[in-house]
């Protein structure tokens, strides 16, 4: 198991980035709650790790701390949440929000994810209320190195990260479209188009 994973962040696109340690791009499916505590393109980073191994695919999942790593995994041991349900359940909700909604038995909280139903809702509240992990902080992953341009706009980035986060395209560009000011970054701008849907 990778416990962790330190080097430059040679590329994000939300979900996905990738991390260059010695000459090596581990491809890495992140939360938008890490991408928004992510340095610029070309800082060293550290992130805490998770490995998913299937049939057909390896994939490793990365987190800015290890109380969202926890979290993560005990999302994906509850009944009906794989992985990808996991990453869009810790984009949608901070670790705190999700703590508050499973205790105060808040499924509107969580049915305003995409791909979370009333049942699945329902039973992740069930299943996580004596499993929930203690969040504290973590290490923060910022030492400044070089920057590197972006190729996209942010708005556009933005519209990528939630249709990979399981939004429809034109609910993706709606969501992004009345946000205001073209100097925000694509993590503000996917964090504004959240608390926007979450209301």
């Amino acid at each position: 198991m990778i416990g962790f994973l330190r080097g430059i962040l040679a590329h994000k696109a939300p979900p996905l980035l990738l991390l260059d340690v010695h000459g090596v791009g581990y491809e890495i499916e992140a939360p938008m709650t890490t991408f928004y505590n992510l340095p610029a393109v070309g800082t060293e980073v550290k992130l805490h790790t998770h490995l998913v191994v299937r049939e057909d695919a390896q994939i490793l999942f990365g987190f800015s701390t290890e109380a969202d790593r926890a979290l993560f995994r005990s999302l994906i041991k509850v009944s009906g949440v794989g992985p990808k349900l996991a990453l869009t359940l810790l984009s949608g909700l901070t670790a705190e929000q999700f703590q508050r909604a499973i205790q105060d038995n808040d499924t509107q909280a969580l049915v305003r994810l995409p791909g979370v139903g009333k049942k699945t809702a329902e039973r992740l509240i069930i299943e996580m209320r004596d499993r929930l992990p203690e969040f504290g902080g973590g290490d923060a992953p910022v030492v400044s190195l070089n920057q590197s341009p972006v190729t996209n706009t942010p708005k556009q980035e933005a519209i990528s990260a939630l249709c990979a986060l399981g939004y429809k395209p034109q609910d993706a560009a709606k969501m992004v479209q009345n946000i205001a000011g073209e100097d925000k970054r694509c993590e503000d701008i996917i964090r504004l188009a959240l608390q926007g849907a979450a209301r």
